[in-house]
């Protein structure tokens, strides 16, 4: 997937023009994906403010088969791993580490996906820090899409900057559950 959306991104001919621009091929999935990455990242961001969880409404023709099931794991496994090429793809140009990383990635959600879970679960502001990088990439795969190239050092440093705040909360949440263990269950 990851070389043919890099072939796809290649094709530097004009098929559309909108607005006075001219889109390529490769825009075209820029900003398409770019799109997709913060409109799930903002509606999953209002669910978790809102504290909103969607029940899924089963059709008439998925609820009751197992093929059924299967075909919507599958779907939706293809949309995330489209999305996750796109993010890799608009983040760097050079595919080898583009399939290093990922390959080294699903081998560690293989097998850290449950303790990774909970620990999301436990501190649910790196959901909200992962949402947020979502938008940043996808703000920058739709910069990308109309042609504005904005340097990716600002989004690096914007991740890690943000990675050391919410290090420095976690070291604050140990320190205080350290010290009212010292104080005991009385606070004696």
């Amino acid at each position: 997937m990851v070389l043919g959306i890099s072939w796809l991104m290649k094709l530097d001919t004009e098929v559309l023009t909108l607005l006075g621009h001219s889109f390529t091929v490769e825009e075209l999935i820029l900003l398409g994906g770019g799109i997709f990455l913060v409109y799930k990242a903002v509606t999953e961001i209002y669910k978790t403010t809102e504290l909103r969880e969607e029940a899924p409404e089963p059709t008439a023709a998925t609820a009751g088969s197992m093929a059924g099931v299967i075909a919507q794991i599958v779907v939706v496994d293809m949309i995330f791993a489209i999305d996750s090429v796109l993010t890799a793809v608009g983040l760097t140009q050079e595919i080898w580490i583009i399939i290093v990383a990922m390959t080294i990635a699903i081998g560690v959600m293989m097998f850290f996906a449950e303790p990774l879970s909970r620990f999301i679960h436990e501190h649910p502001s790196l959901k909200m820090l992962a949402l947020s990088f979502l938008v940043l990439v996808g703000v920058l795969l739709i910069s990308d899409g109309f042609g504005e190239d904005i340097n990716r050092s600002y989004v690096y440093f914007a991740i890690l900057f943000s990675l050391g705040v919410e290090a420095l909360n976690f070291r604050r949440e140990a320190n205080l559950r350290r010290q009212q263990a010292e104080k005991g269950p009385t606070g004696v």
